[in-house]
């Protein structure tokens, strides 16, 4: 973290925030005394695209169907 004086930091605005685009904080000084913080703010999230892995991925028709001797192992009851 940096500490700067706000008469400075009028006049170097620019390689401030580029400093801080940099990775870190600076904070800004009043006679001395810590009066701001100037940090990053977080990234922007990533967009979601879907339908990427179409044809790649596929499912039986029968994937969630059981028999009574599946259902015992897992103790959940046997289905009519």
């Amino acid at each position: 973290m940096t500490n700067i004086n706000i008469h400075e930091a009028k006049t170097t605005l620019s390689k401030l925030v580029a400093a801080v685009e940099g990775g870190g904080d600076i904070t800004l000084c009043r006679a001395g005394k810590a009066v701001v913080r100037i940090t990053p703010l977080p990234a922007a999230p990533r967009k979601i695209i879907g339908g990427l892995l179409r044809g790649q991925i596929w499912l039986a028709d029968d994937f969630d169907k059981t028999d009574n001797t599946e259902a015992a192992l897992f103790d959940i009851g046997a289905r009519p």
